[in-house]
């Protein structure tokens, strides 16, 4: 086993005692980023930042934790992408006005963004604009900013897609919320593929990062199959785009 999945492992354990069990996977760590005691301390952090305050355009991953910074969002106005789980229904892009007064938290659920989102293509987002500012949740991050998932390197490959386009880049500001349980001190290497976060928000501290690691960029056809790539439509649509396929 790699030394970053005995941390991730390890952090598992920890994270029973303070993780909110999901309606359907419980306290399944490899298939849920869950929510936790104090997120809401810890989405003040975030709500606090000059980089969210002059956000025109986010990239919000699905997981719980993010859950009140959707709602936060959707009632300062801000439009945003986020994925559908896995990936396998592509993005879904939320535009707060659709949202009535009163159903901001129900719209910040995954089904609630279901309902008053509209699916979106990699092309129809690019016609939107860069992303100003991009959140996610985490299974575990190092403090040196080094995020690991729940193993399935999906947000590796959202960030792939919209650096390959444009929508994202070095500079873009990357923040992840995270109890403190999930953030570790060990030295984790960083693979080719991690993307290296700029803000850690945990309900007891924001830790800004000075990152070292310069951030991917694109997507490594080569270390994809092609079951992988059609299995997940954005990414077949970017490889039609690149005549990868």
């Amino acid at each position: 086993m790699s030394h970053s999945r005995l941390i991730r492992k390890g952090i598992w354990q920890r994270l029973k005692d303070v993780a909110r069990a999901d309606v359907r996977f419980h306290l399944d760590f490899s298939e849920v980023i869950p929510d936790f005691d104090g997120s809401d301390v810890a989405t003040g952090r975030v709500l606090a930042l000059d980089a969210f305050k002059g956000c025109q355009l986010a990239f919000v991953t699905p997981d719980n934790s993010l859950t009140l910074l959707r709602q936060k969002m959707i009632e300062a106005g801000i439009p945003l992408v986020m994925s559908t789980y896995n990936i396998r229904r592509g993005f879904l892009y939320l535009e707060p006005a659709v949202v009535p007064k009163g159903a901001e938290l129900y719209a910040s659920w995954l089904e609630g963004m279901e309902h008053f989102a509209k699916p979106v293509s990699l092309e129809e987002i690019a016609r939107k604009g860069r992303f100003d500012f991009a959140a996610t949740g985490a299974s575990a991050v190092s403090s040196r900013g080094i995020r690991f998932g729940k193993g399935h390197v999906y947000f590796d490959l959202e960030w792939g897609m919209f650096t390959d386009l444009g929508l994202m880049e070095e500079k873009t500001p990357v923040v992840s919320i995270v109890h403190d349980v999930q953030v570790t001190d060990e030295n984790v290497i960083a693979s080719d593929l991690d993307i290296a976060i700029d803000m850690i928000a945990t309900p007891e501290k924001l830790i800004r990062v000075e990152r070292t690691e310069r951030r991917p960029r694109g997507i490594r056809w080569d270390l994809l199959s092609k079951d992988q790539i059609l299995g997940i439509p954005p990414l077949a649509e970017l490889a039609r785009i690149r005549g990868v396929l």
